[in-house]
């Protein structure tokens, strides 16, 4: 599995537009070799260089089996989880200081997931376990 953008290279950096001091809308990302028998995908973002540890920036899961999310939308059906500011929508870098890395993971799962809006990331990958086919990573940075 493969997950990409138009906007950035894995490993450079992501554009102002995308971070807390541009738009704050999430980025377009695309997928590619989803595994056969994929029944919904899940993605979370997350920044491992956090202050006080990995803070969270977005949570989705039951996200249609698509190539794809374009800028600033979550595929219809897709169900969002609460983030590390509070919020159920994509929040973006915002680091306090320095330069930070920025992880995109997209899950391929052979499941639909039973999980209530507003989950947290740990539920969601405990919900997860078992049911991980496939999965990619990129990785943006951003400083302020």
């Amino acid at each position: 599995m493969k997950l990409k953008s138009p906007v950035f290279e894995d490993g450079s950096y992501i554009p102002e537009k995308y971070s807390c001091k541009g738009d704050d809308i999430n980025p377009p990302l695309y997928f590619e070799d989803i595994p056969e028998g994929t029944k919904t995908l899940a993605m979370i973002m997350d920044d491992p260089d956090a202050p006080g540890g990995t803070f969270v920036h977005w949570v989705v899961w039951n996200i249609p089996c698509v190539n794809g999310i374009e800028e600033n939308t979550v595929p219809e059906g897709a169900k969002a989880g609460k983030n590390n500011f509070g919020r159920m929508v994509y929040g973006g870098p915002c680091p306090p200081s320095g330069t930070h890395r920025y992880y995109f993971k997209i899950y391929a799962l052979d499941t639909e997931l039973e999980l209530n809006e507003g989950a947290s990331k740990e539920e969601l990958e405990k919900a997860m376990e078992d049911h991980v086919i496939g999965q990619a990573t990129l990785m943006g940075r951003f400083s302020k």
